[in-house]
């Protein structure tokens, strides 16, 4: 596995592991380190503190092209694969587009459910269409 893939691994553990617990991924992610057990790879970081520096305009934009699902309504998987491939998409300029999409259904392929790959391709698919217009 490439390391930026296990980065967005790791990254998708940390967002799901805090929304779990109800606290912040930032906080998770720091205390991660601070116990010596925090990500090897500095894309984790950036990918954390990307999606939580932008998760009102992701959630925002996620709920308009979710059609007939809320974020709440999501499994948890799905609803941050979809945070960290919409941030990588909106604002990571170093990820080609497609590799976002790709790199997001191949990790609900791995992880959720069935029609998630579908699901997850199609909302990014239609981001990455109108990204022009959402930033």
């Amino acid at each position: 596995m490439a390391a930026r893939s296990k980065a967005r691994k790791r990254a998708l553990d940390l967002l799901f592991a805090a929304e779990a617990r109800g606290t912040s991924p930032v906080d998770l992610l720091e205390q991660q380190i601070a116990d010596g057990e925090g990500p090897t790879n500095e894309y984790t970081v950036t990918l954390v503190r990307g999606v939580v520096a932008e998760q009102d305009t992701i959630d925002g934009i996620l709920a308009r092209y979710a059609q007939g699902w809320t974020l709440g309504r999501m499994p948890a998987v799905d609803r941050n694969v979809l945070r960290l491939g919409a941030w990588e998409l909106l604002y990571a300029e170093d990820v080609p587009d497609h590799v976002a999409l790709s790199e997001a259904v191949e990790l609900v392929r791995e992880l959720s459910t069935d029609e998630s790959p579908q699901f997850v391709n199609g909302v990014l698919g239609a981001i990455q269409r109108d990204k022009a217009s959402l930033v």
